[in-house]
């Protein structure tokens, strides 16, 4: 049988059903928060001006990252978001999230 991908204006079709199959990934092992490097920086770009404090460089599984964000989200009184190993909280809290860290025991750098 003959395959064929089609480009078209930024759509990409192909007869072969198995050619855009995702593929899966195994998550890893949430590592214990004396061995995590969190990063945490305030951060403006894409939000209509709007700051937001940034956690970055989480190492665990999805579920982990939401019961860390969501903890810190009630933590701060604000809202927020946990998704692809990173944390966003809805304003200026870096030096909350900071403190916050440290007294869970991660390693936090600014």
């Amino acid at each position: 049988m003959n395959k064929k991908k089609i480009f078209t204006g930024g759509l990409v079709f192909s007869t072969n059903p198995d050619a855009f199959k995702e593929e899966e990934f195994e998550e890893q092992e949430t590592l214990l928060p004396e061995q995590q490097q969190l990063k945490v920086t305030l951060d403006s770009k894409h939000r209509a001006g709007k700051v937001v404090t940034l956690i970055t460089g989480f190492i665990g599984k999805q579920e982990d990252l939401e019961i860390l964000g969501k903890n810190l989200k009630t933590k701060c009184g604000t809202g927020g978001s946990a998704k692809d190993a990173q944390i966003i909280i809805q304003g200026d809290y870096k030096a909350k999230v900071v403190q916050l860290l440290q007294q869970l025991k991660y390693k936090v750098k600014i």
